[in-house]
């Protein structure tokens, strides 16, 4: 086979332009059978084959920079650059990561994982040859969807600047997205694959120039004459790219020649190069052909079979759980509108667009303008519930203090994918939302034990005058059964879920937030201690603390997010605020970025699975345990 001659793209590159498109379909059988065993990104990959191969065989890699924006469908650039024996490891704990990474081959030019980076990075990275005085290329690669996002025409507005800048976009038109791509820029793009007007001009300047060379000229002033009209070259060239496309991302014969003069109108400096491919999503597998989003990011399936859909689960999601809130609180309130930043499927509202689909809005992958645009719905009365992951919502930030704390606004941000999230690694992490959301004057953090309170504190948030944030992580909890009622629970109050039998003066208490409650619970009973369930972050149960340390003198924290300034420091601070100094040990994730893995291991490596608790509070409370022990005549 071809494919297994290739270890690096100088491999590639000894291949006859004839050999590729066999490469391509070897290529793409590797990439089904490999992730039908691991799991991962399957329909983004299969589009990416042949401009996988087209970037290699006419870039001069790595010495040329390729960033891979998001970089979930960097899988066959991987197999290329040397990694085919390692994709048995995929998204693994050790193993190959999901995404481009630095520290992982010298090809992965730039670590991504979140959406409509790539330019900015190319772009600095064009600029840093230029200040060198170095003759290379950089290459962002990005999808329409990732298009959608500010930071990436940022980007272009800033690099049209420079005239000379050796810098490629390819722009991996699909017109699919995880959800369905939106905006005024994806219909223009549509609008202009819908017809043959393009097409038929191209044509036609064709026919001049094999008729007279000489109006080369003459022709190519038609030519983006013809362009300005009936394509969306103009927006791109209006900010200084040099556009050309779109053309077949399937078509080596089309994609190399296009790729080799792109790169050397670059390197010649001839300022940014805008080129614009036509991919499908699933290509070659006719299943994820059909269903792209279905096989967007499979678990282990057959490839003679497909991917076969789960009926009736065994327990609900919290993402289900957040859905099925969302509409029964709209049917109540006619004032809630629903706001999600390109993740309709993976946050919960299909339903909810089904059902109300003038109050749902998808705004695209634009975080930090869905956060603005709730605000301003806010200020006119409505109550906007914001679905966005935990690790998105990082990228809003300033909006989400300037715009949203400052003025008070009643918005709900509903952050799925709270915690560790496994395969995904840490750029997916949702670990930081404690400490960076508990800082923020007038903001509510509320962290839910299982599915039924999920329900609850929604309701709780959704009622608050002020900003609020329910957090809950991917997948399903212990299993409770939600309430079918729209239940509130007392704001800022916990609960006790277990009581200590050891005597007085040399109790352990444990505050648990989030669904650490439950293996909280089960190493209480191994270390005896007193268990509380403490629901909010902000505002927090100081009575409850108060009340804990009159018979408790030691304490432990236990939460799935970071341990610096999170839920942990904010009871060091209360402690510290009522004049109490008691030992309190934090148990959190740790300050390093957890890569991928499965999420049981990683867990356990972080200390945070049922044992891992037990053997900390042993480890810093051992006297305190022996006596109890000798109290109880063990």
């Amino acid at each position: 086979m071809t494919l297994d001659s290739i270890h690096s793209p100088a491999d590639l590159k000894k291949l006859t332009r004839d050999e590729l498109p066999a490469l391509a379909t070897e290529l793409r059988q590797f990439v089904l059978d490999s992730v039908s065993k691991t799991g991962g990104h399957l329909s983004s990959n299969l589009g990416t084959v042949e401009l996988a191969i087209a970037l290699h065989y006419v870039f001069d890699t790595p010495h040329d920079r390729i960033v891979w924006d998001v970089g979930h469908q960097s899988y066959p650039h991987k197999i290329l650059t040397g990694r085919r024996e390692r994709m048995s490891t995929l998204r693994q704990l050790d193993g190959l990561s999901g995404f481009p990474r630095r520290t992982e081959s010298e090809y992965d030019a730039f670590g991504t994982g979140h959406s409509s980076t790539s330019i900015s990075a190319a772009m600095g990275m064009a600029r840093a040859f230029q200040t060198k005085g170095e003759r290379q290329v950089a290459v962002a690669v990005i999808g329409d969807s990732a298009m959608t996002g500010g930071m990436a025409f940022e980007a272009m507005n800033n690099a049209g600047v420079y005239d000379d800048l050796p810098l490629v976009v390819i722009l991996n038109d699909n017109d699919m997205s995880i959800s369905p791509a939106v905006g005024a820029l994806n219909r223009h793009l549509a609008r202009l694959l819908s017809g043959n007007i393009y097409s038929a001009t191209k044509k036609g300047i064709d026919s001049v120039l094999s008729i007279a060379p000489p109006l080369r000229e003459f022709a190519k002033r038609l030519e983006d004459h013809a362009k300005g009209m009936v394509s969306p070259s103009t927006i791109f060239q209006e900010f200084g790219f040099n556009y050309f496309g779109p053309i077949d991302g399937h078509d080596l014969d089309a994609l190399i020649p296009m790729m080799q003069n792109v790169r050397r109108l670059a390197i010649e400096g001839r300022g940014p190069q805008f080129l614009h491919v036509i991919t499908r999503k699933g290509q070659g597998y006719e299943l994820a052909e059909a269903d792209p989003v279905l096989y967007h990011g499979p678990s282990q399936f057959n490839p003679e079979e497909g991917v076969k859909k789960s009926l009736a689960p065994a327990k609900k999601t919290f993402t289900q759980v957040f859905g099925e809130w969302l509409c029964d609180m709209a049917h109540a309130d006619p004032l809630l509108v629903g706001i999600t930043p390109a993740m309709s499927e993976g946050s919960g509202l299909v339903e909810f667009e089904k059902n109300f689909p003038k109050r749902y809005y998808d705004v695209g992958i634009a975080e930090q303008h869905a956060v603005t645009f709730a605000a301003g719905m806010a200020c006119e009365g409505m109550k906007p519930v914001v679905a966005i992951y935990s690790t998105f919502l990082q990228r809003a930030y300033d909006q989400l203090i300037h715009d949203v704390a400052i003025q008070d606004l009643p918005v709900v941000f509903a952050l799925d994918r709270a915690g560790l999230v496994g395969a995904d690694g840490a750029t997916h992490a949702g670990v930081y939302d404690i400490p960076f959301l508990r800082c923020i004057p007038n903001m509510s953090l509320m962290t839910p034990a299982d599915e039924a309170e999920c329900r609850d504190l929604l309701t709780t948030a959704f009622h608050q005058a002020h900003p609020s944030a329910v957090r809950y992580p991917r997948g399903a909890g212990v299993g409770t059964i939600p309430s079918k009622e729209l239940r509130t629970l007392p704001l800022g109050k916990g609960e006790i879920r277990r009581q200590s039998s050891a005597s007085a003066g040399s109790r352990i208490a444990i505050l648990a937030f989030g669904t650490l409650l439950y293996p909280a619970l089960a190493a209480a009973e191994e270390c005896n201690a007193t268990v509380a369930n403490m629901r909010f972050v902000k505002p927090l149960d100081i009575e409850l603390i108060k009340s804990l340390a009159a018979d408790h003198d030691y304490f432990v924290t236990v939460e799935d997010g970071a341990v610096q300034g999170g839920a942990g420091s904010a009871c060091l601070e209360a402690l510290s605020s009522l004049g109490i100094n008691k030992p309190l040990l934090q148990l959190g994730i740790p300050d390093e970025f957890v890569e991928h893995g499965d999420y049981k291991l990683l867990m356990a490596k972080c200390g945070l699975d049922v044992a891992g608790i037990a053997k900390a509070i042993k480890q810093r409370f051992p006297v305190v345990l022996a006596v109890d022990s000798v109290v109880a005549g063990k």
